[in-house]
């Protein structure tokens, strides 16, 4: 491989784009694997989405300790987390940590919004200007942008003509945002909306929830980690590890042993209770092993936790609105909750439900429905993003003779392993579209390892360039499609599909095979020497 010019200050082996989870363990193995390296960021600091995303109770829903870096065991070690499900600025503060402890940050470039990414076919290197019309040239792109880091706003009238103060979740300020004694709106109660919904209602004087699609909210179930549970976190590091690493979705959780039927009515009613008072993910990943395949049993956990729903939501006409009714558990991202269904018995929160009452405009005053309008002082939108393939589409990615990944992927995201496309050499985009099916820092890690070691083996073989063999690519998003058809648990109404968004084809996001086909397929390519992709 021939190196890019290392004397010119604006040319690096590697550009990393995105500052989050994926792309900090993606600089920091090329910075390991001997690779010069720069990583853009947007923002003004670390952490992507747990930089953007600081809205008031944004925390994980993944268990803190596996969500982290697994890579050090003394990283692990010195950095001890407070709550099972950290908070937004704990998370912030242990990227920062992250950054410093392994001398990253002077890697890092602040301010830099990705314009455009030119491939030039002659030296097989890729062009990356920033929004301050600065350029950088690299032998490799690492897009490491994750699937949730485009806010989308509804297509709704006048939204600009709204004098009082308007946020999105996933822009949220860095500085104090007033809600005390105002009238506030949350429109959208997806996984931001439902978190941000209980934590600031005894704070407002008002507050109305425009929801769309209700969903699947069952309880969290966070608490602090206690000194004896520190002490066996760290006393099991290296086991954790080998089943984070391994595990078909990346979490701790053990598989329940039984199908849903297999139990009476009375042992599955026991078990749906243990469920419900289990943490975060367990309702998917510890449940009978039919739930997310088989209609009836999916519909015995619904018809339960509809019945929660109505025990806790002391108005029976809004507790059927919080019911949903268009899709099954697991078809859409369900959301853990702390109090979310509580806060609709409190006198000052209301719910607007759309589906009954449409959004109409939005007016200097407030937001207009089919039912009147209602005066606000702040509207929060917590309408979710475009999903999966958002940041790669506004790039300006250009490719093998000036092919816009616009065009390319005009019907749908086509990739080898969700890392790579056909026509766009050495453009890599792990934790993108394709990627996760699970905790998503294991998968997308899993990703980073791959790319690394393929640019390393071409290195090693002195090959400049790695692109993705056309007939694999089309064999690896066959797969995809296919299985998505196939599987109830992925619905089309879902922005899993990029349902959300107005346009966008609908094509499954993810990995509908999940994280054991990966591993499968990432042995297969190692004892191949990467069969799969052209080297030149």
């Amino acid at each position: 491989m021939e190196p890019v010019r290392h004397g010119d200050h604006t040319a690096v082996d590697v550009v990393v784009v995105g500052a989050g989870v994926t792309g900090l363990y993606q600089l920091y193995r090329a910075r390991e694997a001997g690779f010069s390296a720069t990583l853009l960021e947007a923002g003004d600091g670390v952490g992507g989405t747990w930089y953007w995303n600081r809205y008031p109770g944004a925390r994980f829903d993944s268990e803190s300790y596996t969500y982290g870096y697994l890579f050090s065991p003394e990283l692990f070690e010195e950095w001890e987390w407070r709550e099972h499900f950290a908070e937004q600025p704990e998370t912030e503060g242990y990227l920062n940590h992250v950054v410093d402890r392994f001398d990253l940050r002077r890697h890092v470039r602040f301010g830099c919004r990705v314009t455009s990414a030119v491939y030039d076919d002659e030296t097989g290197t890729w062009t990356v200007v920033v929004d301050d019309g600065s350029a950088l040239r690299a032998r490799f792109v690492v897009a490491a942008t994750g699937v949730l880091s485009v806010p989308c706003f509804p297509d709704v009238p006048g939204r600009e003509a709204f004098e009082g103060e308007s946020y999105h979740t996933g822009l949220w300020p860095a500085t104090p945002v007033e809600l005390a004694g105002k009238r506030v709106a949350v429109v959208g109660t997806g996984s931001s909306g439902v978190q941000v919904i209980p934590t600031i209602a005894d704070a407002v004087s008002s507050l109305t929830v425009y929801q769309r699609t209700a969903n699947w909210c069952t309880p969290l179930n966070n608490a602090p980690i206690t000194p004896e549970e520190q002490r066996a976190l760290r006393a099991g590091f290296e086991s954790m590890r080998e089943t984070l690493n391994t595990s078909p979705h990346g979490f701790l959780h053990e598989p329940h042993d039984r199908a849903t039927f297999d139990d009476s009515a009375e042992e599955r009613s026991a078990f749906f209770e243990k469920m419900w008072n289990s943490p975060g993910f367990s309702k998917l990943t510890s449940n009978y092993t039919d739930l997310l395949f088989d209609e009836a049993a999916n519909a015995e956990w619904c018809d339960f936790v509809a019945g929660k729903i109505r025990g806790i939501v002391d108005d029976p006409e809004t507790a059927e609105k919080l019911i949903p009714k268009n899709h099954r558990f697991g078809e859409h991202r369900p959301p853990f909750v702390t109090g979310y269904f509580e806060t609709y018995n409190k006198p000052n929160v209301s719910l607007v439900d759309l589906t009954q009452a449409p959004m109409v405009r939005i007016t200097a005053r407030g937001i207009e429905t089919a039912d009147g309008e209602r005066e606000l002082d702040v509207i929060i939108w917590a309408t979710g993003f475009d999903f999966g393939t958002g940041a790669l589409m506004r790039m300006g990615i250009q490719g093998r003779d000036g092919l816009l990944l616009t065009d390319h992927w005009a019907n749908g995201p086509k990739t080898l392993l969700g890392v790579q496309t056909t026509r766009f050499p050495n453009l890599f985009f792990p934790g993108g579209p394709h990627a996760a099916a699970g905790n998503n820092p294991r998968y997308n890690g899993d990703q980073v390892d791959f790319v690394t070691d393929l640019i390393v083996y071409a290195r090693d073989h002195g090959h400049s360039t790695i692109e993705a063999e056309p007939a694999a690519e089309d064999d690896w998003t066959g797969m995809i499609d296919r299985g998505a058809q196939r599987s109830p648990s992925f619905g089309e109404s879902s922005y899993y599909f990029g349902a959300n968004i107005p346009g966008k084809p609908r094509k499954y996001l993810l990995n509908s095979a999940g994280r054991p086909k990966l591993h499968a397929m990432v042995a297969e390519e190692k004892a191949s020497h990467y069969k799969s992709f052209i080297f030149f």
